[in-house]
């Protein structure tokens, strides 16, 4: 019988004959933690008494969800972080550097590659074609020391999604609508295989997104095959030796399938406070908006960025609505500096905070007051996220989030095309 992407890689590393529901034992591509999980997962690590790193320069520290600290006990968690990356020789990405899954697609991640992080945002990986997945401190605490961890082989459910988008629709929109349809646990512990047109010719950016979102609905991973698109990504971080096709083979067994029409979709957004809580952006015009992020690890790169600056460009933000734009690494805000994008978007009114998580997280860097509204690139909208559980958040493409900073109120992009 034929297998599923995540059949092939867990069958490759466990050299095993991995099939759905079976147990496999696999060793490591990449083991990481940030400054949230982080603390824990080391003083895990520490209480298991083994002391020693498997694989130092394939173990990562991200300082990147409070970055730079924004109160006294953050920062002691950073000194922590700091002197176990020192004493142990693991690789230390600071503040500025980016956000961890940023990062991890371009400087870490290659197809067949398994990488395990303590964050639930480690299936964006997937976009390239890597076995990614989010574990808890303990499990993540085991593999950092010996390089390996099990995992049960998970049921697949294929997608499938036919035609093009049409102008005004983006990755986002493609997969708060999947999500919406099947529910935020209608995939718990399921692998999701992208396929279709849409698919095979979505840039890696918009890959990037959809996987990193497969986990809002329950996923375990988020998988993309790893083609000429994987390979044109690779080169452009000159990783282009990490390339490797994968490909689900013809008769692979899936649970189930689902078909989408891509050329039907319309710019979509997540209502408080559920990301399946979904509705088409004509039907929410008229809601006020407070603030607009553009960033994080969903939807703040060089592609988003530059987007919304072109929605932006001569344009003005709406004068009772901000705008905070936080580029999902250093590479992109060089980048985005070099096209000409920050400007842009800083004439538009736009507060530019450095790479990082920032205000996804609600700790620092665009925290919420009482009663307003936010309309994030993010991936979460759950009471409380953004910091303050009397705020209310919509989730939504880069392109629904620049026009409706200029409006003031959620709006669709297509008005502005």
């Amino acid at each position: 019988m034929g297998k599923t992407l995540a059949e092939k890689i867990l069958s490759a590393k466990s050299n095993t004959e991995a099939q759905a529901g079976s147990i496999v034992v696999v060793p490591l591509d990449l083991v990481f933690v940030q400054d949230s999980t982080g603390p824990l997962t080391i003083r895990q690590f520490i209480e298991t008494g083994l002391n020693t790193i498997h694989h130092p320069q394939k173990t990562v520290v991200f300082i990147d969800h409070s970055a730079p600290s924004p109160a006294k006990e953050l920062a002691n968690d950073h000194i922590f972080l700091r002197g176990f990356a020192r004493e142990k020789g693991v690789v230390l990405s600071d503040i500025g550097q980016g956000v961890c899954h940023q990062l991890v697609a371009e400087l870490w991640a290659n197809p067949w590659d398994i990488i395990v992080g303590a964050d639930s945002h480690t299936v964006t990986a997937g976009a390239l074609g890597a076995f990614a997945s989010g574990m808890g401190s303990t499990d993540i605490a085991i593999a950092m020391a010996l390089g390996k961890t099990w995992l049960r082989v998970p049921e697949t459910i294929k997608v499938i999604a036919r035609g093009r988008f049409p102008d005004g629709v983006y990755a986002k929109d493609f997969i708060l609508h999947l999500i919406g349809q099947i529910g935020a646990d209608g995939a718990t512990y399921k692998a999701l295989e992208f396929s279709g047109e849409a698919i095979t010719s979505m840039l890696m950016s918009g890959r990037l997104t959809v996987a990193n979102m497969a986990v809002e609905a329950g996923a375990k991973v988020g998988l993309f095959p790893s083609d000429s698109i994987t390979e044109n990504y690779l080169r452009s971080q000159s990783r282009g030796e990490g390339y490797l096709p994968l490909h689900p083979d013809p008769d692979a067994a899936y649970e189930s399938t689902i078909e989408i029409d891509a050329a039907r979709l319309e710019p979509t957004v997540a209502q408080p406070h559920s990301v399946d809580n979904t509705a088409l952006a004509r039907e929410l015009k008229g809601i006020k908006i407070d603030q607009v992020f553009l960033g994080t690890c969903t939807n703040g790169r060089l592609d988003d960025i530059g987007l919304a600056a072109r929605f932006l460009k001569g344009k003005k933000r709406h004068p009772n609505t901000r705008l905070i734009i936080a580029p999902a690494s250093q590479q992109v805000l060089l980048a985005a500096l070099e096209a000409g994008y920050i400007t842009t978007l800083v004439e538009a009114g736009a507060a530019i905070v450095p790479p990082g998580c920032a205000a996804c997280l609600g700790v620092h860097q665009g925290v919420l007051g009482d009663g307003e509204k936010c309309l994030s690139t993010a991936n979460r909208n759950f009471k409380g996220r953004m910091g303050n559980p009397n705020s209310f958040i919509y989730l939504a493409s880069p392109a629904t989030a620049a026009v409706t900073a200029i409006c003031g109120e959620i709006t669709d992009p297509r008005e502005f095309l």
